[in-house]
């Protein structure tokens, strides 16, 4: 296997090591910082693998990212891009709220037919639907009417 020489640069050392010693960071970070600290250390790149537990390419996107950008992009994941959410907290909020409301006269509980109709009738949520209030209410792991 070919070795490549990577020197980091002291401001990028600190940085990595502060990543592999303390602080919140996702496996896959907390890996990549692993990678750059060995290969800046010469450790041969089948050593990093069996230690590191991780596949080549792996190692090489890591390295081939640090050489593109520094440590920020090989370290960390680039924000994808994707739908924004429809709908805010606080539209989630007011959903919620009146799910843990009294329910219709003449109604034991809730249903979420009738959350349905009811939410759009609220400002700004006239286009939610059914399927929408249902996952809303799992997501604050609501039951409705139930109480």
């Amino acid at each position: 296997m070919r070795q490549t020489n990577l020197h980091l640069t002291d401001e990028d050392r600190s940085v990595v090591d502060e990543i592999r010693s303390k602080g919140v960071h996702c496996s896959r970070e907390v890996n990549r910082a692993h990678i750059l600290s060995c290969l800046d250390q010469g450790i041969p790149e089948a050593q990093i693998l069996s230690v590191l537990g991780i596949g080549r390419t792996t190692l090489w996107r890591t390295r081939s990212a640090y050489l593109q950008g520094g440590v920020d992009l090989a370290v960390f994941d680039v924000e994808r891009s994707g739908r924004p959410a429809q709908y805010d907290t606080d539209a989630q909020a007011r959903v919620t709220a009146l799910a843990s409301s009294s329910p219709p006269e003449g109604r034991r509980r809730w249903t979420i037919v009738e959350l349905e109709r009811m939410v759009r009738q609220e400002p700004g949520l006239s286009h939610v639907s059914r399927e929408t209030v249902r996952r809303m209410l799992k997501k604050t792991i609501s039951n409705p009417g139930a109480g």
